[in-house]
């Protein structure tokens, strides 16, 4: 006797959940469903918003959950953004689910479901699709642009579009939106505007009746069309990838997109990142370079065995008295990081014999540690370099900084600003008495107040401090940020830096304004240790309930790890105040999918909880 049941549709959907699997829904009879729209859900005992990532028929679905509505009309990704999302959240190991949700705009409120004209019929129908995928090999190389006047020339290569700027902040974005807004509309895809005006914004750019567009990471999944540019602004900047979802670099999925759609790559930045440098450098990048830009007066003030109780040399404190004098603004760069130990007669940094980056100083234990191999030493008695005994983590914080300017110039209206320390009120507080001063003394992260040609004088105080990070990136770090500096300072002004490594080939090369000069340095360094880009890295950081469970959870791990022999594992390490472990791993070009392997046990259900596994591929922010 002929089977009576009848195929029904149904709808896997992911969720902004920690698993990797989606979860399979029966869509009610007459529904017209696309695979890339947003519906809703029951999952547990709550409504939950996902997103269809695929459909099919089956005729067992008569135990499975319904879906209650849909959020649009129509999908808010093609099957090739999907795909894309689905490539991001392979490389980051993370969900889908949840790399979907920091990626796609809010969800407002719509019309009813019998307003949506949703019954339509009850076939599957494909979502819209740009192109083929083997069309890729047709798009040009991702151009980089650096030197002066590199964001005239973005916008003149941008004209009215259509294109989508990527941006490292909110407040980026809002000056990008106004410069763009006199060549045509502009919409935001930040949280610098409001919900409802973000998801606007995304279903103009669908429609096709938006040109230009502007938004920080998470718009990298915008809707373009065929031939689009998609702009990545400051691509060395961290905060192209920040903590937290989504675990990948901005200039990544840039990258990667360009790569699979029919879409133009521009990217700017004053300073490059490593890898990015290395790609223009082995031709697989463009290298677009105008002149340089226009460079402040240099001084080098060498401050070993001198700068101790008096944060102002001679050197910077006469520029302080000539440039205030000259009716112009001065910004004290300082660092609240000193986790290292170096010494103060010769300028010595302790590293790592092996990995080469500054060991980290623990006070407590009086102990030095390795953040890459978990090397941990005690800590020496002389300098290793000159048997000096002045070994230190010595530097000077904003506090201290103001009051020896203060005494110095009473008359002098100073500020300090960390915007990196302080959130709100107290934070605007302090960053509009900073936009008034004549002296304003901050973190890296108060350059930002500051735009080109605002500054008469830039000091460093005592960039040693980030040269002592013990991360692999430090010079890199240091580099950009006087580099940034030099271009904040008017034509006829002045850049100090306050050194124990005046020789350094950072400090070299940003007084000499030589860009490749820096890059042939770092690229060496790192090509000869396997750092990026020559190598990938990850992270993976371990936390249990006692330490006892967490050594053990990290010593399986670590074990787990190593029986890909394509990897480097090191023993896990401890962070600072012991909380976590952490096992650092270095890897080519597939790590992720050798990390994926390498843990799936970990990820499979267990009765009881071993602990929390949490995996950085790619860090950017080395972690203490």
């Amino acid at each position: 006797m002929p089977s009576t049941r009848s195929n029904t549709t149904v709808a896997d959907v992911f969720f902004d959940v920690p698993l990797p699997h989606p979860f399979s829904y029966r869509v009610p009879d007459g529904w017209g469903l696309v695979v890339g729209q947003r519906v809703v859900a029951p999952l547990g005992r709550a409504n939950r918003t996902g997103v269809v990532a695929a459909l099919h028929y089956r005729d067992d679905a008569a135990g499975l959950k319904a879906l209650l509505r849909v959020v649009e009309t129509v999908p808010v990704l093609d099957a090739e953004g999907l795909a894309l999302a689905r490539w991001i959240a392979d490389q980051s190991l993370s969900s889908l689910g949840g790399t979907l949700a920091a990626l796609l705009p809010p969800v407002v409120p719509i019309a009813s479901e019998g307003e949506l004209g949703m019954k339509r019929g009850g076939s599957i129908r494909e979502g819209s699709r740009l192109r083929s995928l083997s069309s890729a090999g047709a798009n040009p190389k991702a151009e980089l642009l650096i030197g002066a006047g590199r964001e005239t020339r973005l916008l003149e290569q941008i004209g009215d579009g259509p294109a989508l700027v990527i941006v490292p902040d909110v407040e980026a974005a809002a000056r990008w939106a106004q410069r763009l807004v006199r060549r045509g509309p502009v919409v935001r895809l930040d949280s610098g505007v409001d919900d409802s005006e973000r998801a606007a914004a995304w279903a103009a750019l669908r429609a096709g009746t938006a040109a230009l567009a502007v938004g920080t990471r998470s718009a990298l999944l915008a809707p373009l069309p065929p031939g689009a540019t998609v702009a990545l602004n400051d691509e060395h900047e961290a905060a192209h990838k920040p903590p937290g979802p989504l675990r990948l670099q901005s200039r990544d999925v840039v990258l990667e997109r360009a790569a699979r759609e029919p879409l133009r790559a521009l990217l700017t930045s004053a300073t490059p990142s490593v890898e990015m440098w290395w790609r223009a450098d082995s031709g697989r990048a463009t290298l677009s370079a105008a002149g340089p830009s226009a460079w402040p007066l240099t001084q080098i003030a060498d401050t070993r065995g001198i700068l101790r109780r008096e944060p102002l040399t001679p050197t910077l404190a006469r520029a302080v008295r000539e440039t205030l004098g000259a009716g112009r603004r001065v910004f004290l760069l300082v660092s609240r990081l000193a986790s290292a130990l170096a010494c103060d007669e010769c300028g010595e940094i302790l590293r790592c014999p092996e990995c080469v980056i500054a060991l980290a100083y623990a006070r407590a234990s009086r102990t030095l540690g390795c953040r890459v191999c978990g090397r941990v030493v005690p800590l020496p008695d002389t300098c290793p370099s000159c048997r000096g005994r002045r070994l230190s983590p010595f530097g000077w914080g904003a506090e201290r900084v103001e009051h020896a300017v203060r005494r110095r110039f009473p008359d002098a209206r100073v500020a300090r600003y960390d915007p990196d320390a302080t959130r709100g009120a107290r934070a605007e507080a302090q960053r509009r008495a900073a936009a008034e001063a004549q002296v304003v003394i901050g973190t890296r992260g108060a350059l930002r107040l500051f735009g080109p040609g605002a500054l008469g004088l830039a000091g460093f105080v005592a960039p040693d401090q980030l040269l002592r990070l013990p991360d692999f990136r430090a010079g890199e770090r240091l580099f950009g940020l006087v580099w940034a500096a030099a271009e904040r300072v008017a034509r006829g002004g002045s850049l100090v830096l306050q050194s124990q490594s005046p020789e350094h080939y950072v400090v070299d090369a940003a007084v000499r304004q030589d860009l490749a000069g820096f890059y042939r340095h770092e690229l060496k360094f790192r090509g000869e240790l396997g750092y990026p880009p020559f190598r990938r890295l990850g992270v993976v950081t371990v936390a249990a309930k006692g330490p006892a469970d967490m050594q053990r959870l990290a010593a399986d791990v670590a074990a787990a790890l190593r029986a890909d022999r394509e990897l480097i594992v090191y023993p896990p390490a401890s962070d600072r105040r012991n909380r976590l472990r952490r096992v650092v791993v270095k890897g080519r070009d597939d790590l992720s999918a050798r990390l994926a392997a390498g843990l799936s046990d970990f990820r499979k259900p267990r009765p009881k909880s071993r602990g929390i596994i949490e995996v950085e591929v790619d860090p950017v922010e080395w972690p203490s």
